[in-house]
C-alpha cells in the first residue's frame, strides 16, 4: 500500500512539471529558468539536510563523488537541461507524453547492464501501458504543435534520464535520498551553467511573478518531494518503478483541461483504463 500510494503521488507530482516549466518558459530562457531552478532547489535541499537535520556520516567519498557526477550530469543536466529547451517548441501534453517512454528504454537499459531480465507480466504491462497512453494522447497528437527539432531533443531527454535510473540501480548508495537527491541536483545545476551562459538569451528574459512562480513549484514539489518518491521506488525496482510513468501523462490531461482548457475525450478514458491493467499486471507478482 505504501508504495502504491508513493507511485501515486510522484506521477502526480512529475506530470504537473510540464505545465509549470510551459508557464516559466514564457517569461525566461529555458536554460536560465533550469539553472536557477537546480542551484536552488540543491542548495537548499543540501542546507537542510547538513544543517538543519544535522545528518552523520553523509559527505561522499571520492568514489561517490564521481557516481554522483555522472548521476547528476544524465539526470539532471542532460534530461531536464533537455525537457525545458523542448517544451518552448512542443505542447504541454506532449511533454507529458515523453514520460512514458521511459519503461521501454529502462527495461532495455536494464537487460543489459544489470542482467535482469524482465518477466512476462512486466513486459505485457509496459506494453498495455504504451497502447493505453497512445489511446489517450491521439487526438493531442493530432492537434499539438511540435517540431522535429523539439521531439528529437525531448527524445534525447528520455534516453539520458532512461540511463541515470538504471545507472543509480547498479549500486547500493549509502547516503541518504536527501543528501543524494541534493548534490545530484546542484551539481548539475553546475555542469549546466556554461551551456547557459553561451545560449541563453538574458536580454529577452523577464523574471515576474510567473517565472518565480514557475520556479517555486518546480523547485519543491518537482525537484524535492518527487525525486525523493523516484529514489524510494527505484530502489525497490528499477522496472516496476518506471511503470509509474505511464500514469505522469494521465494527470497532465487533468492539469491541461483546468489549466489549459484542453479537453477530455472517450480516449482519455479508454486509455486510462488500459494504463491502469498495465500497471496492475507489470505489478504482480
Amino acid at each position: 500500500m505504501k508504495t502504491i500510494l508513493f507511485g501515486l503521488l510522484f506521477a502526480a507530482l512529475w506530470a504537473s512539471a510540464s505545465v509549470a516549466t510551459k508557464f516559466g518558459v514564457q517569461s525566461a530562457h529555458p536554460l536560465i529558468l533550469a539553472n536557477i531552478r537546480f542551484l536552488i532547489a540543491g542548495s537548499g535541499m543540501l542546507l537542510f539536510a547538513y544543517k538543519l537535520q544535522r545528518v552523520s556520516n553523509a559527505w561522499p567519498t571520492r568514489t561517490e563523488w564521481v557516481r554522483l557526477t555522472i548521476f547528476s550530469l544524465l539526470n539532471t543536466t542532460i534530461y531536464l537541461g533537455a525537457f525545458v529547451l523542448a517544451i518552448k517548441q512542443v505542447s504541454a501534453g506532449i511533454g507529458s507524453l515523453s514520460t512514458a517512454t521511459n519503461p521501454l528504454f529502462i527495461a532495455l537499459l536494464s537487460a543489459l547492464w544489470l542482467r535482469r531480465k524482465p518477466g512476462w507480466n512486466e513486459i505485457g504491462g509496459l506494453l498495455l501501458g504504451l497502447i493505453g497512453v497512445g489511446v489517450a494522447t491521439y487526438p493531442l497528437l493530432q492537434n499539438s504543435y511540435a517540431t522535429v527539432e523539439g521531439l528529437l531533443i525531448l527524445l534525447v531527454g528520455m534516453i539520458s534520464v532512461s540511463a541515470a535510473t538504471v545507472y543509480y540501480a547498479r549500486f547500493e548508495w549509502r547516503l541518504p535520498n536527501l543528501v543524494i537527491n541534493g548534490w545530484q541536483v546542484f551539481l548539475g545545476g553546475l555542469q549546466l551553467i556554461p551551456f547557459t551562459l553561451l545560449f541563453a538569451d538574458f536580454s529577452s528574459s523577464h523574471y515576474d511573478t510567473r517565472f518565480w512562480a514557475s520556479v517555486l513549484w518546480l523547485i519543491l514539489p518537482v525537484s524535492v518531494a518527487a525525486l525523493q518518491l523516484w529514489f524510494y521506488l527505484v530502489r525497490q525496482d528499477p522496472i516496476r518503478a518506471s511503470l509509474w510513468l505511464f500514469l505522469c501523462p494521465i494527470f497532465g490531461f487533468a492539469y491541461s483541461y483546468l489549466l489549459m482548457d484542453e479537453p477530455i475525450t472517450l480516449y482519455t478514458l479508454a486509455g486510462t483504463a488500459l494504463v491502469i491493467v498495465g500497471l496492475w499486471l507489470g505489478r504482480k507478482a
